[in-house]
């Protein structure tokens, strides 16, 4: 999604958020992803003002005060965080953990696989169909990208074959590329 993605051709416009729009953002992140309550004022602090990014191909962008992007949504797709939010709060989302050897097709923007799921290097949390996920890779520290599932983890593990993970965003990618928003 983010492949050829850059902040001078893909923006269409910016717009300071009300505190009504604010607060159903935060909401709903929190309907998605209950567990992160306790750091919620960390990672989108509520007095901060936040821009709404209009984008191309119908991708919203979510950016702070200081203009760090935090969230995006494509669509009417969930809300979902960075990865350079993810890499502070890597418990935010679900993970599966590739193997060594798709950790360069991953960095190319590249979907996962099965086998590189279920091989020695690979494991899986209990997902289920369509849900976004945390991408990490055999022996490094920091998340690669972020993917919605193609499969539950049950089914990978049973039909070994074909796309397991859809890629969204991963490291280097044209949103990782863009600092901030003016």
């Amino acid at each position: 999604m983010f492949k050829k993605f850059t902040e001078k051709e893909a923006v269409t416009g910016t717009s300071q958020l009300k505190s009504s729009a604010i607060r159903n953002l935060r909401q709903n992140f929190l309907q998605l992803y209950p567990h992160v309550e306790p750091y919620m004022d960390e990672i989108w602090p509520k007095k901060d003002n936040v821009k709404l990014v209009k984008c191309q191909e119908h991708i919203e962008l979510i950016a702070s005060q200081t203009g760090e992007i935090l969230f995006f949504k494509h669509r009417d797709g969930p809300l979902l965080p960075t990865l350079r939010i993810l890499h502070k709060y890597p418990f935010i989302l679900p993970w599966m953990q590739v193997d060594k050897g798709a950790i360069r097709f991953v960095l190319s923007g590249a979907n996962i696989m099965c086998p590189g799921l279920t091989s020695p290097g690979g494991k899986m949390s209990k997902v289920e169909k369509d849900m976004p996920v945390l991408i990490v890779a055999e022996g490094k520290e920091h998340a690669l990208g972020i993917g919605l599932t193609k499969m539950s983890s049950d089914d990978i593990k049973k039909i070994n074959k074909g796309i397991g993970i859809d890629i969204i965003h991963f490291l280097n990618d044209g949103l990782w590329q863009m600092k901030v928003i003016k």
